[in-house]
């Protein structure tokens, strides 16, 4: 008979109350009380794995899962509340150490299509409305660059996300009428900058101009330009800007340069005064959308 006990881990499952659980070991990360807050005010209980405990000299020591029993504990008010823990016995404290700095060593990551695509699947709505809109131009969100496929999705959506349905819209449709599909036109540097026109200048940014101009450049010529200024899209959109600009001094249609480099809090509030935002809240990961400097190419 074959042995598979090597492959199964010698482990059983218990109900604890988190006042009986200790975590915070030296060898593991400092809670983030931001990412506290947030998963607890958004609670799901399906996204709530099992705690990986080892029961040492009788006491239940949280080696993963740290972030969970803090979540579970804020969301529900008390330290009472049990969490389903996955109990090892006897581990020692470097044993636990290894297992925690190794955790995600062959772990594969979600890509953002494949999340994108689990939303279309699950029927959530902000995704089906990016879809909508995306194939109403006749394109598709893919894992994967070529023509009429836009493979930079967590861009698409957190554009969505921040600055709405009509802000993606006019970004789509200029990204399309000036550079026709190009599949290079919709990366996540250019579709960052674009939105950083739209949202800064508003109607002052004439489409018509804008097509007219940038479409006089290929996006091989763009790209190259942007780079050069660095500061990820940020460079893009200065070189959009001078492109749309052109030489003439007394250009009608000229854009203020400075604009771009307006705070936060200043941006938001024109974009206020133009229509609502559909989600006012900002996330750590979303702060470098107007001013960053890593987007990808």
């Amino acid at each position: 008979m074959n042995d598979y006990s090597k492959f199964v881990p010698n482990v059983h499952f218990e109900q604890i109350p988190i006042r009986n659980l200790v975590s915070n070991q030296d060898y593991q990360r400092n809670l983030s009380q931001a990412h506290i807050a947030r998963a607890a005010a958004h609670f799901d209980i399906f996204q709530i794995n099992p705690v990986k405990v080892s029961r040492r000299d009788g006491i239940n020591y949280v080696f993963n899962g740290q972030h969970t029993i803090e979540i579970v504990a804020l969301a529900s008010g008390s330290r009472d509340t049990p969490v389903w823990c996955m109990i090892y016995e006897d581990l020692c404290y470097e044993h636990e150490a290894d297992i925690f700095a190794n955790q995600m060593k062959f772990v594969k990551q979600l890509l953002p299509y494949e999340v994108f695509s689990a939303n279309i699947e699950a029927g959530n709505s902000d995704q089906l409305i990016i879809r909508d809109l995306v194939e109403s131009y006749g394109l598709r969100i893919s894992g994967k660059t070529g023509p009429g496929l836009i493979c930079a999705v967590s861009t698409v959506e957190q554009i969505y996300k921040r600055y709405g349905y009509h802000v993606l819209d006019r970004v789509l449709r200029l990204t399309i009428g000036t550079w026709e599909g190009e599949d290079r036109s919709f990366s996540a540097n250019i579709l960052n900058a674009l939105t950083k026109l739209v949202i800064v200048y508003g109607d002052t940014l004439i489409d018509d101009v804008f097509k007219e101009k940038l479409g006089a450049i290929s996006i091989k010529q763009l790209t190259r330009l942007g780079k050069e200024r660095g500061h990820g899209s940020l460079g893009y959109a200065e070189t959009m800007v001078l492109e749309y600009n052109g030489k003439k001094k007394n250009s009608p249609y000229k854009l203020a340069m400075n604009k771009l480099y307006a705070k936060e809090s200043m941006i938001r509030a024109e974009l206020r005064r133009q229509e609502p935002i559909q989600d006012d809240t900002l996330d750590e990961d979303q702060e470098d959308l107007l001013l960053g400097p890593n987007e990808g190419v």
